[in-house]
């Protein structure tokens, strides 16, 4: 399973570059009306570990593109989430002879930015659905908060994100709406209080608007 993944995260990356190259003589005519800004609302829900694994809308994504094509889309992107989980007092046993007993916050914390791309499936002025992936990097850090103190570990991994979504223009011009649903996997590897976790992956949707 996970080299199926990561398999499918390299031919995702191989797509984007070569989408990247293939777009550069139509970019090179700089057009601002093509030029868009996408502001979501996230709400997010990791799938791969239960550190913190509570639905959550702590989150935002943000997207400036470019009309390459009538139908395709290029260009950059950056969000953030934070999901939390509260932990009964219970006894954690640290090592063979070492224990702690108390209650925890958990917080997971994740900032991924990079290149996005899309294509429109159809050309209708006013309803367009569109298959579109994000690749790039991702900062994660999870603290687990108890007693007076807390623990933390961050790292930065690789990121890759497909999604389906659907852009509304009510006027049929420059400004709309956007819904999108997303799966999202990280290969950052953090250390947490109780377990390690290698590799963090996402499932959710984002509500927004389209300047």
């Amino acid at each position: 399973m996970m080299n199926t993944i990561k398999n499918n995260i390299k031919r995702i990356a191989a797509a984007l570059c070569l989408a990247a190259v293939t777009a550069m003589p139509a970019m090179a005519q700089f057009d601002m009306s093509k030029m868009h800004l996408t502001v979501d609302w996230q709400m997010n829900s990791p799938l791969s570990t239960d550190y913190a694994d509570r639905i959550s809308g702590w989150g935002m994504n943000y997207e400036l593109t470019y009309n390459v094509t009538p139908r395709w889309d290029l260009g950059l992107f950056a969000s953030f989430h934070t999901n939390h989980k509260y932990i009964d007092r219970s006894t954690i046993q640290l090592s063979e002879t070492e224990s702690l007993t108390t209650d925890q916050s958990r917080s997971a914390f994740q900032v991924p930015f990079g290149v996005t791309t899309s294509y429109s499936l159809s050309g209708n002025r006013y309803i367009r659905p569109y298959i579109g992936a994000k690749v790039g990097t991702m900062f994660a850090r999870n603290t687990t908060y108890f007693a007076d103190r807390g623990l933390y570990d961050s790292a930065w991994g690789f990121y890759a994100s497909p999604e389906i979504g659907l852009r509304i223009y009510p006027t049929g011009g420059h400004w709309g709406f956007h819904i999108a649903g997303y799966y999202s996997y990280g290969t950052n590897k953090t250390s947490t209080l109780t377990t390690d976790i290698d590799g963090q992956s996402n499932a959710g949707f984002r509500l927004g608007v389209i300047f």
